[in-house]
């Protein structure tokens, strides 16, 4: 019993699912297509507005057609009464043998004239009836119908009786015949005919209803299609003008608004590919006359390092100010060869001839090293570095020298910005992907910072101080690296609590980066502040 419960269950479920999946779909589509909204209203306009008028035309032409009628058969029956009561004004009382003769003549007469109604009742007041339609098991008349006639009124009533197997609409009027005797005559007047006509009314309008709307909808997407085609068109080539396909054009057709239109869009597509091209020579200029400069100055700086050497080597034999002017001398040629480097560097990116020397290595004596090397300036600043690292060889294919600098770069600027409190190391790598994450506890970064901490030259704080003179493009550089191993360099930090740099990697050289194995998130942990 339970499988053949769950059976239907199931087949519900797929029901709905199937519903939603269509429902989607058709909102999607619905969004998507301004042409497909534009018919869609103006198809429901204009059923609201054929409906309507084909209601409004349906109840004048019913209720005229039908007054008509309703007037013809009361003027019919009091003629009717007339000649009636020419030969009921005779009797003095309803017991009179003679009386249903008489009722049974004077109907029969009245429903042979083709003048009068086919269906006749005339009946006296203590009930004598004599009829001559419609059937016998029909309410004829309406106990409704009897009272209004019975205070003197000339009624009349619509109403649907079966007649000969089929189901028939009457119009009944009558009235009352005052003699000695008094009578009521009800005539019965079929509306076959005014039926028939109103049907074939609500058919015509049903159809020209349909037939208009559909015209009306055809016409809607016809002059829709005018107008979203060269939109549609202008869509796809600005995505083309996005996807760097600068000489895409729409092509003007005519000389009306939407030809105007694609001449403006053409222009201004023009105007952008013009300053495009002025912006990249400028920018090719910019990193050819960083290039050259960098390698002009290299020769100059070699020979001043030279000297600067010559000196350094025999500050102890001068006197204490020009014993120090030579070791600031030295350590402004240190900072100046390390910014030639950078920009060298640089300058190979902006080119393309930066390249990969690819080699399976273990990152955690990487890693170490890079500790190593920051180990006098961490214990400069009071900062213990700390490093958390899988019990295993973590190897990865990557440009061992590149990955350092990254390393470098990061831990630098953590134990620089830590402000005394720790910095941790983490080395995490799942099956596809090696990550590498440095924790800092200080100063953090301000809300749209993590976004520019990459940029060139860029600094949260320019007036802050720096013990390692950096130069601006140590972190941009690591970004580059980092795509160039088609991995991520991500920031992430909180004003007070510190920041996270995560450096992720594939673990095969030419794979790319789904996820990675350490969260782009500051935790909520509480921080020893001594």
């Amino acid at each position: 019993m339970g499988k053949n419960g769950s059976a239907p269950r199931g087949l519900v479920g797929r029901v709905r699912a199937l519903a939603t999946e269509a429902t989607v779909a058709v909102v999607a589509r619905f969004r998507a297509s301004l042409q497909l909204r534009v018919v869609a209203s103006t198809l429901i306009a204009s059923t609201v507005l054929v409906v309507t008028f084909s209601f409004v035309v349906a109840g004048s032409f019913t209720s005229g057609l039908l007054g008509d009628r309703r007037d013809s058969a009361i003027e019919e029956t009091e003629n009717a009464v007339e000649r009636a009561a020419e030969q009921l004004g005779n009797y003095s009382s309803s017991d009179d043998n003679a009386l249903a003769q008489t009722m049974s003549s004077i109907v029969a007469e009245m429903a042979e004239d083709p003048a009068y109604a086919p269906f006749i009742v005339l009946r006296t007041s203590d009930g004598n009836v004599v009829k001559s339609g419609p059937p016998e098991d029909a309410p004829v008349p309406s106990q409704t119908l009897r009272e209004l006639v019975a205070e003197g009124n000339v009624a009349s009533q619509y109403a649907t009786y079966d007649f000969e197997g089929d189901s028939t609409p009457f119009l009944v009027v009558g009235t009352a015949i005052e003699q000695v005797v008094d009578f009521e005559l009800y005539a019965f007047y079929p509306l076959d005919s005014q039926q028939d006509a109103i049907t074939l009314l609500r058919t015509n309008l049903a159809l020209a209803g349909i037939a208009l709307v559909l015209l009306l909808g055809v016409i809607a997407g016809l002059v829709t299609r005018l107008v979203v085609t060269p939109v549609r068109e202008a869509a796809r080539t600005s995505q083309r003008l996005a996807a760097g396909l600068l000489h895409e054009r729409m092509e003007v057709r005519g000389s009306d608004d939407l030809a105007r239109l694609a001449g403006s869009f053409n222009l201004m597509a023009e105007n952008l590919q013009s300053q495009i091209r002025r912006l990249e020579e400028m920018s090719m200029m910019q990193r050819r006359f960083t290039s050259d400069v960098s390698h002009e100055l290299r020769t100059p700086l070699a020979t001043i390092r030279m000297a600067a050497d010559l000196l350094y080597d025999n500050r102890d034999e001068f006197d204490e100010a020009t014993k120090r002017s030579t070791e600031l001398l030295q350590q402004q040629i240190d900072r100046f060869e390390e910014l030639l480097s950078e920009l060298l560097e640089i300058s190979r990116f902006d080119s393309g001839f930066a390249s990969l020397e690819v080699e399976a290595v273990d990152v955690n004596p990487i890693v170490d090293d890079v500790v190593e090397h920051n180990a006098a300036l961490a214990e400069e600043c009071g900062v213990a570095v700390t490093v958390r690292r899988p019990g295993r060889r973590v190897v990865a294919e990557i440009d061992g020298r590149r990955v350092q600098r990254v390393l470098r770069n990061l831990l630098s600027n953590a134990i620089e910005h830590a402000e005394g409190k720790p910095v941790e190391v983490t080395v995490a790598e799942s099956d596809t992907a090696l990550a590498i994450g440095v924790r800092d506890h200080g100063v953090g970064l301000k809300p749209g910072q993590a976004e520019r901490v990459f940029d060139r030259f860029w600094r949260a704080d320019p007036s802050r101080a720096r013990l390692t003179g950096g130069t601006g493009l140590g972190l941009a550089i690591s970004l580059e690296d980092a795509r160039l191993h088609s991995g991520t360099l991500q920031a992430v930090g909180e004003p007070g609590r510190g920041s996270l740099f995560v450096l992720t990697l594939p673990l095969q050289a030419g794979n790319r980066v789904i996820s990675s194995p350490i969260p782009l998130r500051i935790e909520q942990e509480a921080v020893d502040e001594n």
